[in-house]
């Protein structure tokens, strides 16, 4: 799937609009836009390809796709200049750092009898440590206006972070609904709760991959400009894993792409899927980064002398 800033200059019908944190923003008749463009691609498959130039040398710079960029000026933004909303730097954000993962939060709300379950995606969603297995996600609006989710896992310091693959996309964007407390998501995306093992929230079977997880810390972040509370950030510690058998290998520490099909959220109301990729090796600095940089080192004095 092309990017946003892709899409909008090769499809004239893309939607322009964006829903930002506590806002909503009118858009065109969606589905007649939707309907103008291809059928979603189900055969696609994942594969590998070569890399953008297999023949690069180290300090060769950007590949021949990229040099005819460094003549293009950028553009200095100040995120509080004069006349900048904050809605503005949003859009910028989420259209600037793309791909990225979607966090499927499943969560309870103990305040009601009986307890909710609810179920939302959020795409301020990283894995930072893999021992002990931590993960962040983030919550716009601040814990006196707080996100369903944001306030269960505050009150109960736990939930299970599904990650959305292909085939229940549609389902997982429904949850994202601005449903009032004690109305459940599960019901409308007409997915299925499956027990967990160690936290309470109900991970979702459709998921390929779900990890439990507990609530380690937070922090609530105020706007420079305004004064106001803007989000909370939430680091959660993976305390179990559920993977579906034919998605890992035998080891279990290796899950299959092809299987996966994850999801990711790009800007505005944009989706992208994973359906390419290339491997690039990491340098060793004893195997050829040293030599190169000797190399690097003599060619420097030589042009000196």
């Amino acid at each position: 799937m092309a990017t946003k800033t892709e899409a909008n200059s090769q499809d004239k019908t893309a939607i322009q609009g964006s829903q930002g944190p506590g806002l909503t923003v009118a858009q065109p008749d969606f589905k007649s836009v939707e309907a103008s463009r291809p059928p979603f691609d189900q055969n696609a498959k994942f594969h590998y390809t070569k890399c953008p130039e297999p023949s690069w040398k180290v300090g060769s710079g950007a590949n021949a796709s990229g040099t005819s960029y460094i003549d293009i000026p950028h553009r200095e933004i100040d995120p509080y200049g004069d006349n900048r909303n904050p809605i503005d730097n949003y859009k910028l954000l989420i259209s600037g750092i793309i791909p990225r993962p979607i966090g499927f939060l499943s969560t309870l709300n103990t305040s009601t009898d009986p307890p909710t379950a609810n179920l939302a995606p959020f795409s301020y969603t990283q894995i930072v440590n893999h021992d002990p297995p931590i993960f962040c996600v983030g919550f716009s609006g601040g814990k006196g206006n707080p996100k369903d989710s944001c306030r269960n896992v505050l009150e109960t310091g736990e939930c299970v972070i599904n990650i959305i693959s292909e085939w229940f996309v549609e389902a997982a964007n429904y949850c994202s609904v601005n449903a009032p407390p004690g109305v459940s998501e599960w019901e409308f995306a007409g997915l299925t709760p499956a027990p967990s093992r160690i936290v309470k929230p109900a991970r979702v079977k459709e998921s390929a991959f779900s990890i439990e997880a507990k609530l380690i810390t937070h922090h609530e972040w105020t706007s420079p400009a305004s004064g106001k509370k803007t989000g909370v950030t939430c680091l959660f510690q993976g305390v179990n894993f559920w993977v579906r058998e034919d998605a890992i290998n035998e080891a279990g520490n290796m899950i299959d792409p092809t299987v996966l099909r994850p999801v990711s959220r790009l800007g505005g109301v944009s989706y992208g899927r994973t359906t390419q990729a290339f491997e690039l090796l990491r340098p060793d600095w004893e195997t050829n980064a040293k030599l190169e940089w000797e190399k690097m080192q003599k060619e420097k004095e030589s042009v000196v002398n």
